[in-house]
């Protein structure tokens, strides 16, 4: 069973995100735990609560941002094996490839649909349990080694993309 974080400030996102890794059509009902930070705040709290195989991060929070969780996820040896996906309705390329180089294992823009969340969530815990270095150490540089392969990660066809009309999302 995959332990999964989600930390995004906007309720109506973590309803949309939870139901959707719990839709049994999809196929990952009963197969996951799903624990929900209301902000980076409350993701530091709860992750020392527990062993998560995958954080879902949006990135425009208040206090504790995305990307800065993304940061200490990857700096500390306890988290670095994580498997992190960024969701977010900031996309641009430039955003992209930041979040990736900071460690992220995947990144899918808002809004996205049911599926490509699904499909987004199944290729990240696979990338994790699949990477013979697990529990390697970042590089000189601070990025986790993992990442630095990320640039054909966010070309995926999941990954990019987008679904207009849908109108999900909080604030990015």
């Amino acid at each position: 069973m995959a332990r999964i974080l989600i930390v995004e400030d906007s309720p109506a996102m973590r309803a949309y995100i939870r139901s959707t890794l719990e839709d049994r059509v999809l196929g990952l009902a009963g197969d996951v735990d799903i624990v929900e930070a209301v902000n980076g705040f409350d993701a530091l709290r709860l992750l020392p609560r527990g062993a998560f195989d995958l954080v879902i991060t949006d990135i425009n929070m208040p206090d504790i941002n995305g990307l800065e969780v993304i940061r200490f996820v990857r700096q500390s040896d306890r988290y670095r094996h994580v498997a992190i996906l960024i969701i977010s309705t900031q996309a641009t390329e430039r955003d992209i490839q930041r979040g990736l180089r900071l460690g992220a294992d995947r990144f899918l823009p808002k809004p996205f649909t049911p599926e490509a969340l699904r499909d987004a969530v199944v290729a990240s815990l696979a990338a994790r349990a699949e990477a013979p270095q697990a529990g390697a150490s970042p590089s000189a540089d601070g990025v986790d080694d993992r990442a630095s392969a990320a640039s054909p990660r966010a070309e995926e066809p999941a990954a990019r993309t987008k679904h207009p009309g849908s109108g999900e999302g909080g604030g990015g």
